[in-house]
């Protein structure tokens, strides 16, 4: 009974400390980790059909469920146009059929949702390593704040590349040449990452990318890309105003970092688009930039 006293005692004002800090946080940092009702793959949709698969990582410690979405239309002569999206539970929540109806304005594309099987939004653990560069060897593995583990992205592009990409063209006859990766935060970090690395896709789109993250080193990855791997490739960078976050000192650092990259970028020749979303936090950037992305990949009429 002591015992348990004492650690009351102790832990206590811990407990009130992070209580504080988490109320003070400003709404749009907090990630929302409800658990998610149905999505339009549960629910059906008269524009597509849904199926899903699990798979695992090499090591066995990360579990994925991808969603496929295929147009009900007939797949044009070169096949249809795929898009993959990260973060693929949030992808789903916000999908709506509305937005499928939409893209039949334009050339519907295959929609990837690459989540993790999990009735969350976020796997917060899993996409903190997946979506994260390594550091150089001998020590690519990263620590991160919380004590999570980062630099998996190679081990998650295998994946992607090697298991994913393959049985998403047994199921759907696909352009080879139309191939688009959306993700946001540490998403839009892997979009960066992949863009340097692995000319697979022909679109890249990074949304609110955590610059910043591990003292820039995706920044710093830019400088060391060939630039004639990146000229026939398509990035589109979809950011905030840097205004709007309530963060001190991000705002800053934001337009800092974006500048920095693009600065990087721009002499190599790459198809850079730039798009800012003026009064929206991080947070908010997710649905209104997966939303421009599936009109700008398919050339929906908005």
């Amino acid at each position: 009974m002591n015992f348990a006293r004492k650690t009351f005692r102790y832990c206590f004002p811990l407990l009130l400390t992070l209580a504080a800090v988490f109320l003070i946080m400003p709404a749009e940092a907090r990630p929302d980790l409800r658990p998610l009702g149905e999505n339009i793959a549960d629910k059906g949709s008269a524009w597509y059909r849904f199926e899903s698969r699990t798979f695992d990582s090499q090591d066995g410690q990360r579990h994925y469920r991808v969603w496929l979405g295929i147009p009900k239309t007939a797949a044009p002569p070169a096949g249809y146009p795929v898009l993959y999206m990260l973060d693929g539970n949030a992808a789903m929540d916000h999908l709506t059929e509305s937005q499928l109806k939409q893209l039949r304005s334009g050339n519907s594309p295959v929609l990837v949702a690459v989540g993790y099987d999990t009735r969350l939004p976020f796997d917060v653990a899993a996409r903190s390593y997946d979506y994260t560069p390594p550091n150089d060897a001998p020590n690519p593995e990263v620590i991160q704040p919380h004590g999570r583990k980062g630099g998996g992205s190679q081990q998650f592009r295998q994946l992607l590349l090697t298991h994913i990409v393959p049985w998403v063209e047994t199921q759907a006859a696909s352009d080879p040449h139309q191939r688009g990766l959306w993700g946001h935060s540490y998403g839009g970090l892997f979009v960066l990452d992949t863009f340097y690395h692995a000319a697979w896709f022909s679109h890249y789109f990074a949304a609110a990318p955590s610059l910043g993250w591990n003292q820039q080193r995706i920044i710093g990855l830019a400088r060391r890309a060939d630039p004639r791997s990146l000229q026939p490739l398509s990035l589109y960078l979809m950011e905030s105003d840097g205004v709007t976050e309530r963060r001190a000192g991000h705002s800053d650092d934001l337009q800092r970092e974006e500048a920095e990259l693009t600065s990087i970028l721009r002499p190599s020749g790459v198809t850079l688009h730039l798009t800012h979303y003026a009064g929206q936090s991080h947070g908010q950037i997710l649905p209104s930039s997966l939303r421009d992305t599936l009109t700008l990949f398919s050339g929906a009429k908005d």
